[in-house]
C-alpha cells in the first residue's frame, strides 16, 4: 500500500473516504441520474395492475319471522377463529372459483387464458405429442392457475370481516371478480342452509312420527301400571293409600286426646266426690241441666229454712219438712253427680275403643302404603320415560315447524353480508413510478460511494499508520521523569509484602513449552493482555513482577489501559518498595492496605484516584508493614468486597513467591500474570514453574517495556 510501511499498523481514513466521494461528485450524481432514468423508463414499459377489494363480514342471520330467538353476536360456532379461518379456505375454493370463471367468461380474456393464444413452440410440442394440447382441458381449468395468483382472501386481524382482493390488468375485471366471488359465495351458504332445512324437515317427519307412538305407548303404560296396582292419584300429588295413612294417623291423634281428656275428667270429678268438694266447682258437672235444677231447689230450701229458723223453732213440723226436702235433694245431687262419672268413664272408654281401632287400620295402612311406595317407584320411571319421551316430541316439532317455514318460504339468508363492495380503481397499485424511481436512485448513489470508498481502500490512499507504531523521536522529557520511566536494575528489586524465604530450584526442572512462549512478544504487550482480562470476564488477577519495579510500572500501565477501554479497575499496591503508589498517587503519604490491616483507617479512606486516569489506587500506606501482615487474612476479605464493587481488582505483590499468593486468595480461580517488561529466561521460567506446580492453570506473561515507557511519556505531557 502506498504511504504505508509493510510493518506497520495501519487504520481507515475516514475523512480520505468522505474527500474521495466528494470529489467524484458529479460522475456519483451522472450514474445516479442514469439509475434513476432506467428505471423510469422500466416503470413505464411495464403493464399497470389494478386491484380492488370486497369485504365479508361474517355473522348469524336468520329470517325476520323466525320464531327462534336470534344468537348472540358473540357467541356461537359461526364465529369463532376457527370457522372464519375456515370461511377463508371456503372462498378459494375450487367450486366457487370454477363458477366464478365461468360465469364472468374469464376464459375468454387473453390474460387469464394464455393457452387459447398458444405459441408457435407449443403447437410444435403438441403436434410431436411432447405436449398435452392444453384445449383439451375444460376452459375453467385452463383459467384457474392464473385466477388463483390474482386472487387474495384473508381475515381481517382482530375482527370477522373477510378480504377477498384481486389483481388485473383490465380496473373493470379487478372491481368485477371480488363481487362475484362475495355474490357466488352468499348464494352457496343460502343454498346449503335451504338444503339443510329440507333435509331437517325429510328427517324430522318420520322422526315426529315414531315419538308419538312413543308418547302414546309410554303413557298408556303409566295408566295401566297405576291401575293394576292400586295407585289412585289423590289431590296432595301422592297415591290413595298413603293419603288414607295420613288421615287414619290424624284422627288417632285426635282420638287420643279426646280420651286422654275424658280420662282426666272423671278423674277430677272421682277427687271430688272422693274428698267432699262441692259439685259445682266442676264444670262438667254444672254443665249438666238436671244438675242446675237441682241445684236451684237446693238454694231455695236452704232459703226458705234460713228465713224460717228466725221465727220458729227447730221442732216445728214446717221446719222438719223442709230439712227433708233439703236431704232429698243433696241425694239427688249426689245420684245426678255419678251419673256424670258414668258418662265421662263411658267417653274415655269409647275413645279407647276408637283409638284401638285406629291403630289396627293404621298398621294395616302401613303395610299397604309401604308396597304402595315399593309400586310407585316402577311408576314415576314409567312417569319420566314419557315425560322425556313428550318433551323430546315437542323440541322436535318446534324444530320441524321451523325448518319447514323456512323451506316452505325459500329464505334463508347466509351467515354472511357484505360490507364493502369493490369498486373500480383509478390507480394502478403497481408499478409506482415515483417510489421506484426514488429508490433506484438511492441504490445507484449509495453504491456508486460504496465502490469510490472500496477503491480508495485498496489503493491505500485511505489507510494511514497508526500513532505510536514506528518508533518515535526522543522528545525532552524532565530529567525526574526520565528517572521515573527507566526500569530499575536488578538490583533495585524488593521483597513483596507478601514474600517469604524460598529456596530456588533448578532451572532444568523447568518444562520446555514456556520457551516456545518467548518466541512471539506480541502476544505477551500489555495491550494483548488488557483484551485477555477484557474478554476473560475476569474480577481479580494477581501481577507478580519477578524482576522489581519495572514490572510493577507495566501493572500500572496495564490498569490505565484497562480503564481506558471502559472498565472500572482498582489496583492494590502490595509491593515492599511502593513503586505503582508513587506513579499513581497524589499523596505519597496517603492511607492505604497497612493502614487499614492496623486499624489505622477505615475502608473508604484507603481509595485514591489515579493522578493520570480514572483508575483507582489503594496505595501501599505509612504503617509499620510487619505489623500490618499479622492482620494478612483479612485481605481476603477486602477483595471480596473490592470485586463487588469494580470490574477488575488488581492485586501488585511485586517480587512475590507462590506461598504468598495462596495465602492472598481463597481459590486457584484467579488470574496470574507475570509482569516481566524485559523477559529474563531463568526468572520466567521458575515462576512458571512454581504456579503450575501449585495449580494455578491461568498464568499469562506480560511483557513489552516500550508501552511502558510511552504511557509514561503520555501521562507526562
Amino acid at each position: 500500500m502506498s504511504g504505508v510501511a509493510g510493518n506497520q499498523d495501519v487504520d481507515i481514513d475516514l475523512g480520505q473516504l468522505a474527500r474521495a466521494v466528494w470529489t467524484r461528485r458529479l460522475k456519483v450524481l451522472a450514474i445516479t441520474l442514469i439509475g434513476a432514468g432506467v428505471a423510469f423508463a422500466g416503470a413505464k414499459m411495464i403493464s399497470p395492475k389494478y386491484r380492488a377489494e370486497t369485504r365479508l363480514l361474517i355473522e348469524q342471520r336468520a329470517p325476520a319471522f323466525a320464531n327462534t330467538r336470534p344468537n348472540d353476536g358473540n357467541a356461537g360456532p359461526l364465529l369463532d377463529e376457527l370457522n372464519i379461518a375456515s370461511q377463508v379456505q371456503l372462498l378459494q375454493s375450487a367450486d366457487i372459483i370454477k363458477q366464478v370463471i365461468n360465469s364472468e367468461k374469464l376464459y375468454e380474456l387473453p390474460e387469464f387464458d394464455n393457452a387459447a393464444n398458444g405459441s408457435a413452440l407449443s403447437d410444435i410440442l403438441v403436434a410431436l405429442q411432447i405436449k398435452k394440447n392444453p384445449l383439451e382441458n375444460p376452459p375453467e381449468e385452463r383459467v384457474i392457475d392464473a385466477f388463483m395468483e390474482r386472487l387474495q382472501v384473508y381475515q381481517v386481524p382482530g375482527s370477522r370481516v373477510i378480504g377477498i382482493t384481486f389483481t388485473s390488468k383490465d380496473p373493470k375485471v379487478a372491481a368485477r371478480i371480488p363481487n362475484a366471488m362475495a355474490n357466488v359465495y352468499l348464494a352457496t351458504q343460502s343454498g346449503a342452509k335451504l338444503d339443510t332445512n329440507s333435509e331437517a324437515t325429510r328427517w324430522l317427519e318420520p322422526e315426529i312420527d315414531s315419538l308419538r307412538r312413543k308418547v302414546s305407548e309410554a303413557e298408556q303404560k303409566v295408566a295401566e301400571y297405576r291401575a293394576k296396582h292400586g295407585l289412585l292419584p289423590t289431590n296432595g300429588g301422592s297415591n290413595f293409600p298413603q293419603q288414607q295413612l295420613n288421615d287414619i294417623s290424624a284422627e288417632l291423634t285426635r282420638v287420643r286426646g279426646e280420651k286422654a281428656n275424658a280420662e282426666a275428667r272423671a278423674q277430677s270429678v272421682r277427687n271430688a266426690l272422693a274428698s267432699g268438694e262441692a259439685s259445682d266447682t266442676l264444670p262438667d258437672i254444672m254443665a249438666s241441666q238436671s244438675m242446675q235444677r237441682l241445684k236451684a231447689t237446693e238454694s231455695g230450701l236452704q232459703s226458705q229454712i234460713s228465713d224460717l229458723s228466725t221465727s220458729l223453732l227447730n221442732n216445728h213440723p214446717r221446719l222438719k219438712s223442709l230439712r227433708a226436702q233439703l236431704a232429698d235433694i243433696k241425694t239427688q245431687i249426689r245420684q245426678e253427680t255419678q251419673k256424670i262419672l258414668a258418662g265421662i268413664e263411658s267417653e274415655a272408654k269409647v275413645a279407647g275403643l276408637r283409638a284401638a281401632e285406629l291403630e289396627r287400620q293404621s298398621g294395616t295402612l302401613q303395610a299397604n302404603s309401604a308396597q304402595a311406595g315399593e309400586d310407585e317407584v316402577g311408576l314415576n320411571a314409567l312417569q319420566r320415560e314419557a315425560n322425556a319421551q313428550r318433551q323430546l316430541l315437542e323440541t322436535y316439532l318446534a324444530r320441524y315447524r321451523e325448518a319447514a317455514s323456512r323451506a316452505d318460504s325459500n329464505s334463508s339468508p347466509a351467515d354472511a353480508r357484505i360490507v364493502s363492495s369493490a369498486i373500480e380503481p383509478v390507480d394502478p397499485y403497481f408499478p409506482k413510478v415515483v417510489p421506484i424511481v426514488a429508490v433506484a436512485a438511492i441504490a445507484t448513489l449509495i453504491t456508486s460511494a460504496i465502490v469510490i470508498m472500496l477503491a480508495e481502500l485498496f489503493s491505500g490512499r485511505a489507510l494511514r499508520p497508526v500513532v505510536g507504531s514506528v518508533e518515535p523521536a526522543a522528545a525532552p522529557i524532565e530529567e525526574g521523569r526520565q528517572a521515573a520511566a527507566a526500569p530499575k536494575a536488578r538490583r533495585d528489586v524488593k521483597p513483596s509484602m507478601l514474600s517469604a524465604p524460598v529456596e530456588e530450584e533448578p532451572a532444568e526442572e523447568a518444562s520446555a513449552e514456556p520457551h516456545a512462549a518467548l518466541q512471539e512478544e506480541n502476544e505477551f504487550s500489555i495491550s494483548s493482555v488488557a483484551d485477555y482480562l477484557t474478554s476473560s470476564r475476569a474480577t481479580l488477577a494477581v501481577a507478580i513482577s519477578p524482576t522489581g519495579d519495572d514490572g510493577s510500572a507495566a501493572t500500572v500501565t496495564l490498569a490505565r489501559t484497562l480503564t481506558d477501554a471502559g472498565r472500572r479497575v482498582v489496583l492494590v499496591d502490595m509491593t515492599g518498595s511502593g513503586y505503582p503508589t508513587e506513579l499513581m498517587a497524589e499523596d505519597l503519604n496517603a492511607p492505604g492496605v497497612t493502614d487499614l490491616l492496623c486499624g489505622a483507617a477505615a475502608f473508604g479512606e484507603t481509595i485514591h484516584g489515579d493522578r493520570h486516569s480514572d483508575a483507582h489506587l489503594i496505595p501501599q500506606g505509612t504503617s509499620d508493614i510487619r505489623q500490618a501482615m499479622r492482620g494478612a487474612d483479612r485481605l481476603s476479605l477486602l477483595l471480596d468486597a473490592l470485586s463487588s464493587a469494580y470490574d477488575l481488582v488488581i492485586v501488585e505483590c511485586g517480587a512475590a513467591d507462590v506461598a504468598g499468593v495462596s495465602r492472598l486468595t481463597r481459590s486457584k480461580d484467579v488470574e496470574i500474570i507475570l509482569s516481566m517488561p524485559e523477559v529474563i529466561e531463568e526468572e520466567f521460567v521458575f515462576a512458571m514453574t512454581e504456579f503450575e506446580k501449585a495449580g494455578y492453570q491461568r498464568v499469562v506473561l506480560m511483557s513489552g517495556g516500550e508501552a511502558i515507557a510511552d504511557d509514561l511519556r503520555r501521562h507526562a505531557a
